[in-house]
């Protein structure tokens, strides 16, 4: 505390606390499960049994919802992530958040699916690009993308059945 004088008065300014050097935060990552739904009994090898599994989880959404299913060496289901939430639309989806609960998952390979609240389940341009990028990454990480599904109620669309067309 410094004092500083004036005629008439006396001051006391106080003077700043040195600052604590700045610490590395230390993080812990965690996969946190949420709830189960029933496991099919045999590995995921079609996309007809991949809809199959994954189509009770879209049902009556009113909105584009993206989920990522990982995949162990057999293609047996070790989890379901919600990826993002969207619009009638849309849903905004990023790489980052597609692969992090797939590397926490120790997944070999995995399956893509959303939803079309149209009920039309023709892939959008956007849809195609997403796809592409996907792909992209998972040849990068060393994770099988097996298939993107676009659902509906009653129809899908399987990317890898079609031949994975315009990626």
């Amino acid at each position: 505390m410094a004092i500083h004088s004036s005629p008439g008065t006396l001051k006391m300014i106080r003077q700043p606390k040195p600052r604590n050097p700045y610490a590395i935060p230390r993080y812990r990552v965690t996969l946190v499960r949420e709830d189960r739904v029933p496991a099919p009994a045999s590995p995921l090898v079609t996309s007809v049994a991949a809809a199959a599994v994954l189509r009770p989880l879209f049902a009556g959404l009113d909105r584009e919802h993206f989920m990522v299913c990982g995949l162990d060496a057999k293609h047996g289901i070790i989890g379901i992530n919600l990826v993002s939430i969207g619009a009638l639309t849309l849903a905004i989806v990023h790489p980052r958040e597609v692969f992090k609960p797939l590397i926490l998952m120790n997944a070999a390979a995995w399956i893509c699916s959303h939803n079309h609240p149209s009920s039309d389940p023709t892939p959008s341009q956007e849809d195609r690009v997403l796809t592409s990028r996907l792909r992209q990454g998972a040849d990068l990480l060393g994770i099988s993308l097996l298939d993107h599904l676009i659902l509906t109620d009653e129809c899908c669309y399987s990317f890898a059945d079609q031949g994975w067309p315009g990626t």
